[in-house]
């Protein structure tokens, strides 16, 4: 059957169209996946890994998250590259960009005598003014060179607290370096002497407000020490030094290995100084107490390059005879020997002559005895009044005759000497001058032996028996043991004490702190401190136990290579003991993982032991007070737990 021309005619243009449509849309198809295909080829070659290509007919659309607004730009720019630039639909965002942190505000101030210099960075809202006109005020307006850069950031919140404690600081450092940033002061410094550094280091400490770190290094130069003295005594109460100076680490260490031959118990307290007559001065001190010990008793001083060397009564003169002549043989040149011994006693006649003076609490003094004339007397009396001043002073002498001809200069030199005592007792009699008392000095008997060797001359008899005592010391100012964990608690209460994980090594980020506690502890002598270690509860117990006692071991170990004392420290691991928090979550866990300090049994038993002596004066029936413990900021220990094995995992350790 043959179809009409006009439907022929429609049939062929409907199938033609059909035809069309179908060789556009796979035509399209093609365009589509080739542009896909050399858009994303363009965009991973340039690193734009991170932008997704999408078609929609003809037109490619870029969706994604561009790290910077350049990056999205430079995206486009690659896909503009491949196709025309209107079939490039932008779909893309820019990641919000972090707020950068705030930089490391610090300010080094260095200060010497012709100025002070302030380098570092400070917050741009600090008042640059005003920190300027504080550092001129504290330098005694020498001039402040200005070399600070500034950044546009808040304030942190203990900046001002520790740039107002460096200005105060300033002013007691005439040649010093201050480095100061938010909470934390460091102080680098040289004092004229070591009483100087001592004050200084009180003084500081307590000008610190309490949201400011403190790290002190005060070094003191050597002291010149005239005349040069070394005083070693045997007797009834033992071997020991009136005083002991030395010029350098090797004879030091000769006198004192000397001295522990002779008997000598104990720490031997021997000041490295300046002035030596001669090189060989730890040589000839080793000898002269080598000598006195195979004496067995009496003294021998040092007084620069003059020795005395002056037996107990009742020694053998044929032993004397040779032992003196050997030291006088052995003895470096330079160095000249006097050697006394005694003559027996003779009876000490009925009203021999004796002059007395008695120093009580407040500087209130009592002369006593015999003076040769109304000139010495007056003379006596106006040095007493120098010394101790004139209100507490009580004359009680008589002016007579027949006194030694020495007599002034050995009361005038004793009442000197008795000058740097708190309190104690003075007796000069005709061959002999003694001194007994309590001070705050801890040089005082060196320097009062210095002084009767110097002004009594050789072979002078004098004896010195003074106890020095903390409470007595005007500028110790040294804090209790509770004050020292006080600071302790402080400086890690931001910072922890932290290791490397699963072992006992000291992180990098924690050794600040172990110098912060270092320094403390510098000013705590004597203190008797356990250092605790704790895990959490995670792993076996044993494991716990063992890697908390090496962690406490670790942190004294780092305390003695800081150059403090640890003798009376103890390091003890409680492994997973008196957890302080929820062992169930990481930030639990993490709070048990802790470094603790607090006083050590032997510590807190003599503490409650002082305040059970004090409450004894208490009236009875009074209720008495538990001793304080040392409880800063840290749980005390408790018993720790039965141990037994544990499948868990550990999470740090």
């Amino acid at each position: 059957m043959r179809l009409p021309p006009l439907a022929a005619a429609i049939a062929a243009f409907a199938l033609a169209g059909g035809v069309s449509a179908i060789t556009a849309r796979t035509a399209v198809a093609v365009v589509e996946e080739v542009s896909i295909e050399q858009v994303r080829a363009a965009l991973a070659l340039q690193g734009h890994d991170w932008a997704k290509v999408q078609a929609d007919g003809l037109q490619l659309i870029l969706e994604g998250a561009a790290p910077t607004e350049a990056m999205r730009f430079r995206a486009i720019s690659a896909a503009s590259g491949i196709v025309d630039a209107s079939r490039v639909i932008d779909n893309m965002q820019v990641v919000e960009a972090e707020t950068p942190p705030p930089p490391d505000f610090a300010i080094e101030i260095l200060r010497n005598d012709s100025g002070v210099s302030l380098i570092g960075l400070i917050p741009a809202a600090t008042d640059r003014a005003a920190l300027i006109a504080m550092m001129e005020k504290a330098a005694g307006g020498l001039p402040v060179s200005d070399l600070l850069d500034v950044a546009d950031h808040p304030v942190p919140e203990t900046w001002p607290a520790a740039l107002r404690y460096a200005g105060r600081a300033l002013q007691a450092l005439p040649h010093s370096k201050l480095s100061v940033r938010p909470g934390r002061v460091r102080v680098e410094a040289i004092s004229d002497s070591p009483e100087a550094q001592r004050k200084l280091e009180t003084e500081l400490a307590r000008l610190k407000p309490d949201t400011v770190r403190l790290a002190l290094r005060i070094s003191a130069p050597r002291p010149v020490i005239t005349p040069f003295t070394a005083r070693f005594v045997i007797d009834e109460d033992g071997a020991r030094f009136d005083a002991c100076s030395a010029d350098t680490s090797e004879a030091m260490r000769l006198i004192t290995d000397a001295a522990k031959e002779a008997g000598v118990a104990g720490e031997i307290d021997c000041t490295l100084g300046l002035g030596v007559p001669s090189g060989q001065w730890g040589e000839a001190v080793a000898r002269g107490i080598a000598a006195l010990a195979e004496l067995g008793a009496g003294s021998v001083t040092f007084s620069d390059a003059d020795v005395s060397l002056i037996a107990a009564q009742g020694t053998g003169a044929e032993e004397f005879e040779r032992i003196a002549g050997r030291l006088e043989n052995d003895l470096p040149d330079l160095f000249a020997l006097e050697a006394v011994l005694p003559e027996a006693p003779e009876a000490r006649p009925e009203g021999a002559p004796e002059f007395t003076a008695a120093l009580a609490k407040g500087k209130q003094l009592r002369l006593s005895g015999r003076l040769a004339d109304q000139l010495a007397n007056t003379t006596v009396e106006n040095f007493a009044r120098a010394r101790f001043g004139g209100d507490g002073l009580v004359m009680a002498t008589r002016v007579t005759g027949g006194l030694p001809g020495d007599w002034s200069v050995r009361v005038l030199t004793g009442l000197e000497a008795l000058s740097l005592l708190s309190e104690g007792q003075l007796t000069v009699g005709p061959d002999s001058v003694a001194l007994k008392g309590l001070t705050g000095r801890k040089t005082a008997s060196a320097d009062i032996a210095r002084l009767m060797a110097d002004k009594l001359g050789q072979g002078a008899s004098f004896d010195i028996d003074v106890a020095y005592r903390e409470s007595l010391d005007p500028i110790a100012g040294l804090p209790s043991p509770e004050e020292c964990l006080r600071q302790i608690a402080f400086v890690t209460a931001d910072t922890k004490i932290t290791f490397d994980a699963g072992s006992a090594s000291i992180t990098a980020e924690a050794r600040p702190v172990v110098d912060d506690i270092a320094e403390i502890v510098r000013r705590c002598p004597e203190l008797e401190i356990e250092v605790a270690g704790y895990t959490d509860s995670q792993g076996r117990d044993e494991m716990n136990l063992e890697l908390s006692q090496k962690r406490a071991d670790a942190v004294v170990e780092a305390l003695r290579r800081a150059r403090v004392p640890v003798a009376g420290f103890t390091p003890v691991g409680y492994g997973e003991a008196d957890p302080i928090d929820d062992n169930d979550t990481s930030v639990g866990r993490e709070a048990n993982r802790r470094i603790e300090f607090r006083l050590s049994g032997a510590q807190l038993q003599a503490e409650a032991q002082d305040a059970a002596d004090s409450d004894d004066e208490a009236q009875d029936g009074e209720t008495r007070p538990e001793p304080e413990t040392a409880d800063i900021n840290a749980p005390q220990v408790m018993d720790k737990p039965a141990t037994g094995p544990r499948a868990r995992p550990s999470d740090d350790e």
